[in-house]
């Protein structure tokens, strides 16, 4: 399922007028024409904003509010976004002697940084807007499958050189599978909403798989798998692919940049893309893996990062895609138990529903996790 930048109406008068205000603090061309705000992200604020430029064409930009909610240090975000942005545009810039508008580029403010303050506070900032491209909840195909994993190999690829000494974490822990796992049995102990007894299945299936939730952390912390930089959110809607020839153009949302696995990116890559259910499916029959799909991410995956990767790291593809749906589904659960203070909902039990999706991801992909195996190996022994 495609979905474009945005398809809500022109906004109110208050809310078009808040965003111009903003928009006129960055160092764009052009007269404040209109906007409209793209709903499809889970935690910051979108708004597509249109200008017109003095020969009359128009220009489209985007404009974003960081969640501080979620990202308690905003400027930190903004300083891995920068550094990451710029240590990619030199090296594209160097390879093909144009951006091109194939990469995000912060546009700066009128004084220079690289955000701005709204009229009723919050840090925001500016980015192109990179037109003729769509982005995709679902994958529909093999093809779109392969670029989507193409494009995310391809950006640890471009960050493989950068130090990880410049870039902070923003979020601690963001994949650390145990400490969610812990998060979820506090929550679910103290049950602050009085939900537990709705949710005692799901919580089993959780508690039964426990044991493989430090699998990844300990082959990380006894040497096996190095830290690198990674995107930490490659949910395949990530990824800008172009609409008319289903190649992918660029990777976006890099809040989440940061020292991470290799594997937390690939297998959420995995997870999201897999199978043809919705994040939030609630006829759970729809959730199984398709396996030429999963055949597809290996291959683009490996085909743009098979080149740094090392043994560990890709004996344990299959592996990462189970244990990040396990991950995520725990996320969903534990914030469902809180009352739903982190994840943006359009509904009662939104996050209940994403939860049982996840968990029956895990299940499905452990009933295929033998051919999944074979297959990553089939794909190492092709590039060999």
């Amino acid at each position: 399922m495609a979905t474009s930048l945005s398809s809500k109406p022109s906004e109110t008068h208050a809310v078009r007028e808040s965003i111009r205000l903003i928009g006129d603090q960055f160092a764009i061309q052009g007269r404040f024409m209109d906007c409209a705000e793209n709903d499809s992200g889970h935690i910051n604020t979108t708004y597509l904003v249109t200008y017109e430029n003095p020969d009359g064409s128009h220009q489209r930009y985007i404009l974003q509010r960081i969640n501080a909610n979620v990202f308690k240090t905003p400027l930190a975000v903004m300083r891995n976004v920068e550094s990451v942005t710029r240590h990619i545009n030199r090296k594209v810039l160097r390879v093909k002697k144009d951006l091109g508008g194939q990469t995000l580029n912060l546009y700066p403010s009128r004084d220079g940084s690289s955000w701005v303050t709204g009229p009723n506070g919050g840090i925001w900032r500016c980015y192109n807007c990179i037109e003729g491209c769509r982005t995709y909840d679902v994958i529909e195909n093999c093809q779109q499958a392969y670029q989507a994993a193409h494009a995310f190999g391809s950006f640890q690829d471009l960050v493989c050189d950068l130090p990880a000494k410049e870039l902070e974490e923003t979020i601690p822990d963001f994949h650390h599978t145990p400490k969610r796992l812990q998060r979820l049995l506090e929550v679910a102990a103290a049950d602050p909403m009085g939900l537990f007894d709705s949710v005692r299945e799901e919580f089993s299936f959780i508690r039964d798989r426990e044991p493989i939730t430090r699998v990844l952390i300990d082959l990380m912390e006894n040497g096996s798998i190095p830290m690198r930089i990674t995107h930490n959110d490659t949910k395949i809607n990530n990824v800008m692919i172009d609409a008319d020839t289903d190649v992918a153009v660029c990777v976006i949302d890099l809040d989440t940049v940061m020292p991470g696995l290799s594997l937390y990116d690939f297998g959420d890559l995995v997870r999201s893309a897999v199978s043809p259910a919705a994040e939030d499916e609630t006829d759970l029959s729809q959730v199984n893996v398709r396996m030429p799909i999963y055949q597809s991410l290996v291959e683009g995956y490996l085909d743009a990062a098979g080149a740094f990767l090392n043994n560990h790291e890709i004996e344990h593809l299959a592996f990462s895609a189970k244990l990040i749906a396990l991950e995520v589904g725990i996320r969903f659960l534990t914030d469902y138990l809180e009352g739903d203070v982190y994840f943006k909902i359009s509904r009662h039990g939104h996050n209940l529903d994403r939860c049982r999706t996840q968990l029956a991801l895990v299940k499905c992909i452990e009933d295929n996790e033998k051919e999944m195996i074979a297959c990553a190996q089939a794909a190492i022994a092709k590039r060999q």
